[in-house]
């Protein structure tokens, strides 16, 4: 079970707001996904941006809950940056405002944090790496570029079997304004509909 308030973010998600075009851009992850569950392979998602401080965040938690909402099994999500920096605290207080219980395990200029979707299961551990540092996969995985610069800047991923761009606008253009808790809720509530989408399709 996962925590109520998640819940209550999943039930008002709506996957009718997600364009043709852009259901386009998600299937080749459905496609990878499923074909992974039909071999009953593990599934690797590497969640990319430039700084692995944002998006790729939002992106991996997400992807993460919705695999456990939709009882998809041997789901393992991760993130990375083309460079670290340290996950941006408004990116904590959006998924604490929507439900996740988020611990700091670690202090200093790159916290790590131990983000909780459910009362059982395994915290996900969020902190800024690069996309091949040790702590992520290293072969078996699909690498999924969440912003256009690394899309643009990371051509090719080392290990990676598939590499699929599916890019989100940085809220990060909002920061230091009135509109930025709004702007952030916004995008993770995208992200959580698009991750959503794509678990909701694969037949176990």
């Amino acid at each position: 079970m996962l925590f109520p308030e998640i819940e209550n973010i999943i039930a008002a998600l709506n996957f009718e707001s997600i364009f043709e075009e852009r259901k386009i851009v998600l299937q080749p992850l459905i496609d990878f996904i499923q074909g992974k569950t039909n071999n009953q392979q593990q599934i690797r998602l590497n969640l990319i941006c430039t700084h692995n401080s944002r998006r790729s965040h939002l992106a991996q938690v997400w992807a993460q809950t919705a695999a456990a909402h939709y009882g998809i099994k041997n789901v393992f999500c991760y993130s990375g940056g083309t460079e670290a920096t340290a996950m941006f605290p408004m990116s904590a207080k959006t998924l604490t405002k929507q439900g996740f219980q988020i611990k700091t395990i670690a202090e200093g200029s790159n916290p790590v944090y131990a983000i909780k979707y459910a009362e059982n299961e395994h915290p996900i551990i969020g902190f800024s790496k690069t996309f091949d540092d040790d702590f992520n996969p290293q072969s078996e995985f699909a690498a999924i570029l969440t912003c256009s610069s690394a899309d643009q800047g990371c051509p090719f991923i080392a290990g990676a079997e598939l590499r699929i761009p599916i890019t989100f606008e940085d809220p990060k253009a909002f920061d230091n304004t009135p509109q930025q808790a709004e702007k952030y809720e916004e995008r993770s509530v995208q992200i959580a509909t698009e991750m959503f989408y794509v678990f909701s399709q694969i037949k176990s």
